[in-house]
């Protein structure tokens, strides 16, 4: 695994995104991970050690997360932006004369076929990735959803968005571990040792000894992108973030996880989504909700078999 990072453009400059690089540079199969509204890549890394035997597994930190900067002008927060970076990873991923981070033999082997990839996404990375697969000549071959849909209830959207008003700082490890097994229990099944991982790398260590969460608290700006007061379900009329125009221009093909007990991605969404051009096959996780850790080894190889399966 390699630990690097690019400039990208920002409207007030430029800025730092951080990712992880698992498997052979040389293999042309390439797979974006993109993680949930406050998380990193490193959420990725169980996924990843076991695909990096089949593809190159690029593992992004959005910017305001991770080891990636974080923006001084908090409403440089935007999904437009967002797309932007991901666009210069996916660029620098499937381009062998752009990766001088990596080993010599490595630098002129071919990359991405035809500079696509194929686009893992939990949550928000799973909207960001909706949002490049809907544009004309997507670079995206296939797409995993985590959890996430073109609809997502206001509701649930407070809740996301609520996380971010909570404990940022920690005395100690073990204090941001207990945080995160409350945040984020209902991820389903984790180890004590995955806890662990989790913790680790979901803060950095402040000045003054304690820890803090790498999250910028202002990423939350961006989630007010796609309000529509009335967005509608079945013959349910209901508020929430919903970008059915951009689910509708997607075709490639493309696997939706949700977890039964899930609030974010409802039943009667995915029933709509089924109904679209694409072709999409939908797995249900029980006993889970917002949203599958994408740690165990069903829901690796869930994935696994059906991004090999397009080869």
């Amino acid at each position: 695994m390699i630990q690097s990072s690019f400039p990208s453009l920002n409207p007030h400059g430029f800025h730092r995104v951080a990712y992880t690089d698992w498997g052979n540079p040389a293999n042309p199969h390439v797979v974006l991970c993109v993680h949930g509204l406050t998380r990193n890549g490193r959420d990725f890394d169980y996924l990843a050690r076991t695909l990096q035997s089949d593809c190159r597994v690029v593992c992004m930190d959005v910017v305001g997360r991770g080891r990636s900067d974080w923006f001084q002008h908090k409403d440089d927060y935007t999904f437009r932006q967002y797309q932007h970076d991901a666009a210069a990873l996916i660029a620098r991923a499937t381009d062998p004369h752009g990766r001088s981070v990596l080993p010599r033999w490595a630098r002129s082997a071919p990359a991405g076929v035809d500079g696509k990839v194929d686009w893992i996404g939990t949550s928000m990375g799973g909207l960001i990735g909706m949002l490049i697969a809907a544009q004309p000549n997507s670079p995206i071959r296939r797409l995993v959803l985590n959890d996430i849909g073109p609809f997502i209830p206001w509701a649930a959207l407070i809740r996301l968005k609520g996380y971010l008003g909570s404990q940022t700082r920690y005395a100690s490890l073990e204090d941001v571990e207990r945080g995160l097994r409350e945040a984020c229990a209902q991820w389903g099944p984790i180890s004590d040792e995955q806890w662990r991982h989790l913790a680790l790398h979901s803060v950095r260590k402040s000045e003054n000894g304690s820890w803090e969460m790498a999250c910028d608290p202002a990423v939350g700006v961006a989630t007010a992108w796609g309000w529509n007061p009335d967005a509608k379900v079945g013959n349910r009329s209901l508020m929430g973030l919903e970008v059915w125009s951009v689910w509708e221009a997607i075709r490639c093909p493309t696997l939706i996880l949700r977890g039964v007990d899930s609030e974010v991605l409802q039943r009667d969404t995915v029933e709509r989504m089924c109904r679209s051009a694409a072709p999409v096959e939908v797995v249900e996780l029980p006993g889970i909700g917002h949203a599958p850790s994408l740690m165990t080894q069903s829901q690796i190889e869930t994935v696994r078999d059906f991004l090999l399966r397009g080869t």
